[in-house]
């Protein structure tokens, strides 16, 4: 409690990313997607949304912050999220619910990624899955959080856990069963390791939600894969993930991802979220794999240029080292390498010779190493909120 009057709750949420992809909606207002998907929660120590919501009798309007900017609260799916958060307390509350604080009141809430935004790095998944989460809290509300979470972005449902995470799709109108289910904890595969390798950190040209009406409305091959390729897709991969198989897990990942983003020119007009250099990341991840016999990294790419790359903890010295040949680093002064730490290895002569790629310098701006992480917390720490005791921005 910031005072009498106000109750505040913080907490973080992680952003994920889907090595089975959903694109695609069959219901635009429910957010209910036309395939299932199956992602890997990666750890908030390195990416994660941060966000306080406060109630108060004493607010008159709702409102909300962005990174330290007032943003429009009328949004659909944010008015979306607070009506079924609400209506939820208010279940809860004739049900007898302990809740002290009456689920009409206004809320304030103020957030932050420590992460590029609209960059495709699922920032709206972490984003929605935080709020939920926090407005859950604030509110005294107890129940599965999916729709409240999906209502905001599709995905966002499944930064509700941590570890490897498949969001069924679902058959009935209302969307009561799409829902997020965790398919393995965080803890089931402790070697593997993520890098980002951020290319881009501007705003996407086409976003996510427009790419994807287009894409229902014109592309065959997006219902062929939603009914034809995906069902047997998220078995094999929910068999991957539990018996730890990194070489059937990293030919599927990016299996997926190259389906995924050929739906994307069969789209019309098409839609490229890939540039240049993401495909030489493509072309180098093939190399190193060819040169190993066998598959020991793999990539899967968003509606963004940004590469996201599968491995396991002993590869990750080698190949970063082939990331820095092919792409020096400026000579800016800022940490090419962030989040976990890595121990240099050299590349070999044969291996170099294998990648055979002219380099690239500057192309991929810095890379994110992080690994499968938790579910939303909650920060217990007062002196962590967003907001102070006036319910406004510290």
């Amino acid at each position: 409690m910031a005072s009498a009057q106000l109750r505040a709750v913080t907490c973080t949420a992680p952003v994920n990313i889907a090595v089975i992809k959903y694109w695609g909606k069959r219901d635009e207002e429910l957010i209910l997607p036309i395939n299932s998907s199956l992602s890997v929660t990666l750890h908030q120590d390195q990416l994660k949304t941060t966000t306080t919501a406060a109630i108060s009798k004493a607010f008159t309007e709702d409102r909300i912050w962005l990174n330290g900017r007032e943003e429009d609260v009328t949004q659909p799916r944010l008015q979306a999220c607070l009506r079924e958060i609400r209506r939820l307390a208010k279940k809860q509350k004739s049900a007898g619910g302990e809740d002290p604080l009456t689920p009409s009141y206004k809320v304030h809430v103020a957030s932050v990624n420590n992460f590029p935004t609209a960059a495709g790095l699922a920032s709206s998944a972490a984003g929605y899955a935080c709020l939920a989460y926090a407005l859950a809290r604030v509110y005294g509300v107890d129940d599965d959080l999916s729709e409240v979470a999906r209502r905001g972005s599709g995905s966002a449902c499944r930064s509700l856990y941590g570890g490897f995470v498949e969001w069924q799709m679902g058959q009935q109108a209302d969307g009561k069963d799409s829902v997020a289910r965790q398919v393995a904890p965080e803890s089931h595969w402790p070697e593997l390791r993520v890098l980002i390798l951020v290319v881009s950190a501007e705003k996407k040209q086409t976003g996510s939600t427009v790419g994807m009406q287009t894409s229902v409305d014109t592309s065959a091959l997006l219902r062929f894969r939603a009914e034809k390729v995906v069902p047997a897709r998220m078995a094999e991969m929910v068999r991957c993930v539990k018996e730890r198989d990194f070489p059937a897990f990293g030919q599927l990942t990016m299996k997926d991802s190259n389906q995924f983003h050929a739906t994307c020119l069969d789209t019309f007009p098409p839609i490229s979220y890939l540039n240049d250099t993401s495909r030489r990341v493509m072309q180098l991840v093939h190399r190193f794999n060819s040169h190993h016999g066998q598959t020991k990294v793999a990539y899967s790419f968003d509606a963004g240029p940004n590469a996201v790359i599968f491995t396991l903890d002993h590869t990750v010295p080698e190949f970063l080292a082939a990331v820095k040949h092919s792409f020096p680093p400026e000579a800016n002064g800022d940490p090419f390498l962030k989040g976990l730490p890595v121990t240099p290895a050299p590349l070999s002569d044969a291996l170099k010779a294998a990648l055979a790629m002219e380099p690239s310098p500057g192309a991929i701006k810095y890379v994110i190493a992080t690994q499968a992480g938790p579910g939303p917390q909650t920060l217990d720490n007062p002196q962590e909120h967003l907001l102070g005791p006036d319910g406004l921005p510290k």
